[in-house]
């Protein structure tokens, strides 16, 4: 358990938690490490804003001054945004202890917001995509067994994460391969296979699908009714309008894919290099779609919040 002294929620947070409100917690890797400023508060003030839409109240979470910092006012997320490029932590489990002695800002991935929804009592998370299995990652023919901490704190926490699936440019079979075994419930919202990221589709089947967001709320109600103890994926596809067609989205992957082993890009630096360049590959439409899913993520945890707390 996170001690008080450690863990700081904002007071429209903490309020609506008291009143049993719907809250949805935002992650801020995307402020620091995903997108240039202004465009990176512009995204996270969307996200706030598309909660808000639907009744439930936003919590951007960070790491400043030795805490946890539930909910950031504006001025926070500029200076979030502002920092000095190297100085902001990219904050996940393995790390979150160094990230919080270090004293200064920490920008928190799906794991480290995990960590800081459930202790402040949230149930729903909003994403753009979930890590997972990079390819090559097990059967070998990468030098690296590259597996995001994200699947491993899905199985340890249980926080609904809204999301559009697992990243494109990982190996998605194995991704939902590793959380089946975890015992991770991967749901998808609408369709009846895992979203594409970019795409609406990927080809792949979801382990289990449900038509709208009230389904969704009955899973993860039974879900937490049982203690079974786990996070769970709810699978929410990019929007139409913004969508990739799938051949395209996945041309320009293994395009990227190929050009990063040419490179001999390796570990951290995998994620950053491979959007960049499917962001160039497909003249910036991939970049429209990431902010679209992202948005709309947003919106639909905020629902999905909202079922939950009428629920209750």
């Amino acid at each position: 358990m996170i001690p008080a002294d450690r863990l700081v929620i904002a007071p429209e947070v903490a309020d609506a938690l008291h009143d049993g409100r719907p809250v949805v917690a935002l992650e801020s890797t995307l402020i620091s490490h995903g997108l240039p400023y202004p465009q990176n508060v512009e995204v996270a003030t969307g996200s706030e804003t598309a909660v808000r839409s639907s009744g439930a109240v936003p919590a951007t979470v960070a790491l400043h001054g030795g805490r946890l910092l539930v909910g950031l006012s504006r001025d926070e997320l500029e200076m979030l945004a502002t920092a000095p490029r190297g100085s902001v932590i990219k904050a996940s489990r393995p790390n979150l202890g160094y990230a919080i002695a270090s004293g200064g800002w920490g920008a928190t991935t799906v794991a480290a917001t995990m960590i800081a929804a459930h202790a402040a009592g949230i149930r729903v998370f909003a994403t753009g995509g979930i890590g997972g299995v990079h390819v090559g990652a097990i059967d070998g023919t990468s030098p690296t067994f590259d597996i995001s901490a994200d699947l491993d704190e899905l199985a340890r926490t249980p926080v609904a994460v809204v999301c559009a699936g697992p990243k494109a440019i990982l190996d998605v079979p194995r991704t939902l391969e590793y959380l089946e075994t975890r015992g991770v419930p991967v749901v998808a919202l609408g369709i009846d296979e895992v979203p594409g990221f970019y795409s609406r589709g990927s080809g792949i089947p979801a382990p289990t699908f449900v038509a709208d967001v009230a389904g969704a709320a009955a899973v993860v109600r039974a879900h937490e009714a049982l203690g079974l103890g786990s996070g769970l994926v709810i699978c929410n596809p990019v929007p139409a309008a913004d969508a990739l067609p799938l051949a395209v989205a996945r041309a320009a992957i293994q395009d990227a894919l190929r050009e990063a082993e040419a490179k001999g890009v390796r570990a951290g630096e995998v994620t950053p290099f491979l959007l960049a360049r499917v962001a160039e590959i497909t003249d910036g439409a991939s970049v429209k779609a990431n902010i679209a899913l992202i948005t709309d993520n947003a919106r639909v945890a905020g629902l999905l919040a909202g079922e939950l707390a009428d629920k209750r």
